[in-house]
Order: C-alpha cells, then sequence, then structure tokens
C-alpha cells in the first residue's frame, strides 16, 4: 500500500464531516450577520421578530402527498416495464431510460389533471395553492 492510498480513508472522513460543517457554519453566520444588519438600522427586537416571523411562513401545498405519490408509483412502474422490455427484448438503455422518463412525465400529467378537477370543483377556490 503507498502513501497516497493512505490518505484516501482521511480524506473521506474530512469530505464526509467537513463539507457539511461548513455548510452549516456559513448558513448561521449569514443569519448572524442579516440579524446585526437589522439592528445596525434601528429596529427593535419586536420588529425584528415581526419580521422574521413573516419571512419564515410559507404555503403549502395541500396535494404534496398526492404529487409524490403518483409521481413515485409512476417511476416505479416506468422502471418495472423498461427492466421487464430491457430483459425481454434486448433494448438499449437510451430506450429504456426513455420509458422511464415516459412514465414519470405521465404521472405528472395524471397529477396536473386531477389537482385542476379537484380545484375546479371546489367552491372555495384558494389561489395561494402553489404546486411546485
Amino acid at each position: 500500500m503507498t502513501f497516497l492510498e493512505g490518505l484516501i480513508p482521511l480524506f473521506a472522513i474530512i469530505f464526509t464531516f467537513g463539507i457539511p460543517g461548513i455548510i452549516i457554519f456559513f448558513w448561521l453566520y449569514a443569519k448572524h450577520r442579516e440579524k446585526m444588519r437589522l439592528i445596525e438600522k434601528g429596529l427593535s427586537s419586536e420588529e425584528a421578530k415581526i419580521y422574521f416571523k413573516d419571512y419564515s411562513k410559507k404555503t403549502t401545498n395541500p396535494f404534496s402527498a398526492l404529487k409524490w405519490g403518483i409521481l413515485l408509483t409512476f417511476l416505479g412502474a416506468g422502471i418495472a416495464v423498461a427492466n421487464i422490455l430491457e430483459t425481454q427484448y434486448d433494448f438499449d438503455d437510451g430506450i429504456t431510460f426513455g420509458i422511464v422518463l415516459l412514465a414519470v412525465g405521465l404521472g405528472s400529467l395524471l397529477y396536473y389533471t386531477i389537482l385542476s378537477y379537484k380545484l375546479k370543483s371546489t367552491p372555495n377556490n384558494n389561489s395561494e395553492i402553489q404546486t411546485k
């Protein structure tokens, strides 16, 4: 075993724990700088709390479970069909990848159809729902 091969586990440990630690550090540092700038601008602590409370409030999609359920179901079905066709008819990898993408696209279209039908059928049409 050469010297460079001995360094591989060391670099793996450093990158596994070091990079997420650096990312977390810079995120905390950016939040701290933002709060310090608000204090420098003369905002009181109550005004800053109101600012951050409104900032963290996000609209949620009540249909996200439906979206992910349909997409993952169609993804699994696409992978299964692609594997069956690949073993039975000896298709190339490009065709099987296309089948998987086609299945995910069909799942997205089905989700869009169901969501648009549900939003049209409800009398209280909520325009704040984001379908991302």
